[in-house]
């Protein structure tokens, strides 16, 4: 069975519109009209001679067939993205647009201190930036990297380790004047916690062979980093916290650590991208910024 260009294009339109979870959100993102996407749809059920979406006002269901359908389509898009990267790699400077996202701490702290530093070495790319706490859906936002607490088991989606990022448990002065210093880790259940939301209950220690495991709780939770810093340097309660968000304010007195010579597990930052955008120059190169950049600049306090 040969293949028009027209069911090329409608294949492409096809794999859009699952990747982005209806019709319209498929046109908006490939700049063509609702009804232009239901056309090919519609176009390419009857010359395959099957249905390949159920669809309701809201939302559409792959069936059986579309879910099969779908994999081709998906690989014809991706191949003709890669090819176009190709293109662009051989430009002598890399230009174009990024879209990233990461949670606003994060972001506030290190993703922009990184980013005007990349943008300097490269004024030709532009960056678009969204700061948000929420998991973002990569596909549907058209994002090019999203940095993340850990690698999300998205379907199709790839993951970068950026960097290994060190954690500390800290207090205010004020509320270890009320409520004592911990110097044990069983002590620590016995204390109030900030609790950070997107993060588990669950404290893991260490020192030498033994290992710790320890369940806070307290009476303020939040899904915001730089709220639970705040909250802890209000005097509400002990907190889990980056070192390197933590570290300027231990320099200047408004936190104190605790149990210094236990150690916490790790938190791993990844950026996480379509696959799609795996052979990008201008993705790449900003990949391997950030991964130095953080070696660099927050691998430990000074």
């Amino acid at each position: 069975m040969d293949i028009s260009f027209e069911q090329l294009k409608s294949m492409v339109v096809f794999a859009q519109v699952v990747e982005q979870g209806n019709l319209s959100a498929a046109a908006k993102h490939v700049g063509l009209s609702r009804a232009v996407i239901s056309y090919h749809i519609k176009k390419l059920e009857s010359q395959l001679g099957v249905k390949l979406l159920n669809r309701s006002t809201r939302s559409i269901a792959l069936t059986e067939a579309g879910a099969e359908y779908y994999e081709s389509c998906r690989i014809i898009a991706e191949q003709a993205a890669i090819a176009n990267q190709k293109i662009e790699n051989l430009k002598n400077e890399p230009e174009g647009l990024l879209k990233i996202t990461c949670p606003v701490n994060v972001g506030l702290q290190m993703i922009v201190p990184a980013l005007n530093r990349f943008r300097a070495l490269y004024p030709k790319i532009e960056l678009d930036l969204m700061l948000t706490d929420e998991v973002v859906n990569i596909m549907q936002e058209g994002i090019d990297l999203a940095i993340r607490g850990a690698p999300l088991p998205d379907s199709g989606l790839q993951a970068s380790k950026l960097s290994s990022l060190s954690m500390c448990l800290c207090g205010s002065p004020e509320y270890f004047k009320k409520h004592g210093r911990p110097t044990s880790p069983a002590e620590l259940e016995q204390h109030s916690w900030v609790i950070y939301k997107l993060t588990s209950d669950i404290i893991s220690l260490s020192k030498g062979s033994r290992s710790y495991s320890i369940k806070v709780k307290g009476s303020i939770r939040t899904n915001n980093a730089a709220a639970r810093t705040a909250f802890i340097e209000g005097g509400h309660g002990l907190g889990r916290i980056p070192v390197y968000d933590a570290w300027p304010k231990i320099k200047s007195g408004a936190l104190e650590q605790v149990l210094e010579d236990y150690e916490l597990s790790n938190i791993d930052i990844y950026g996480v991208f379509p696959p799609g955008s795996a052979g990008s120059k201008k993705l790449r190169l900003l990949i391997d910024f950030l991964k130095h950049y953080f070696v660099k600049e927050v691998a430990a306090p000074r």
